[in-house]
């Protein structure tokens, strides 16, 4: 299966993926949005995934490669292909779907619990709850028929599935100790004080839910990758 990775800065590279993607055998091509790199063609992939990045979703002028980022998921979407958008990139599939993305009330950086409530078909293997790596200030609403799969203590919209192949997660299941602490090094001006933000001393803190949590996100690429061509 050929996986294609959508990136928006070299802090947040698709880390666990790729390993999930090497030890099945998978291909793993990578777009480097922020160095000006194109979207692959649609043939070119069957399942694609949609990194995070410190920047928002709204800021075109910064960032012009957003809007043809949005073009892409837009046909991507009409293609029927297989999708995970993670952090910022669940933002952009709520953005294009229909739903709006705006400033949540708290900034949630760190490793905080989500409670899950769907479990079956392609979170089938997902947990009750689980700490999970958060490092976002903005939410989205749900888009037009998608459904709610997860909510957390300071994000009432935390995963959606839009039909039975597009997935939105706001918190970084990819992510291990090496990932964070790069994170927490290029965006230290992050770390303000609040309800839902640790020290970068905490964020080095690897609770011992992320092994769940990388299993958790192998489950749920493999049901993806099942539904390549079906």
């Amino acid at each position: 299966m050929r996986i294609h990775s959508l990136e928006h800065q070299p802090e947040e590279g698709p880390a666990k993926i790729a390993d999930w993607a090497a030890a099945r055998g998978h291909t793993l091509n990578r777009t480097a949005l922020y160095a000006a790199e194109a979207p692959p063609s649609l043939e070119a992939f069957d399942l694609l995934v949609i990194m995070g990045g410190g920047m928002n979703i709204y800021q075109h002028r910064d960032h012009p490669w957003l809007v043809t980022e949005k073009e892409f998921l837009r046909r991507a979407i009409d293609a029927g292909k297989p999708i995970l958008g993670i952090c910022l990139g669940a933002q952009l599939l709520a953005d294009v779907l229909g739903g709006k993305v705006y400033q949540n009330a708290e900034k949630e950086i760190g490793w905080f619990p989500v409670s899950f409530r769907e479990r079956t078909g392609l979170f089938a293997q997902f947990p009750e709850t689980m700490n999970v790596m958060h490092w976002h200030g903005d939410t989205f609403s749900l888009p037009p028929n998608a459904r709610l799969i997860a909510d957390s203590t300071g994000c009432a919209h935390q995963a959606f599935v839009w039909g039975d192949r597009v997935v939105g997660l706001q918190f970084h299941l990819e992510m291990g100790a090496v990932n964070v602490a790069d994170l927490a090094t290029v965006a230290a001006e992050d770390l303000t004080p609040g309800r839902f933000v640790q020290s970068a001393a905490q964020l080095t803190e690897t609770p011992s839910d992320l092994p769940m949590a990388h299993a958790t996100l192998c489950s749920l690429l493999d049901a993806l990758g099942r539904k390549v061509d079906s």
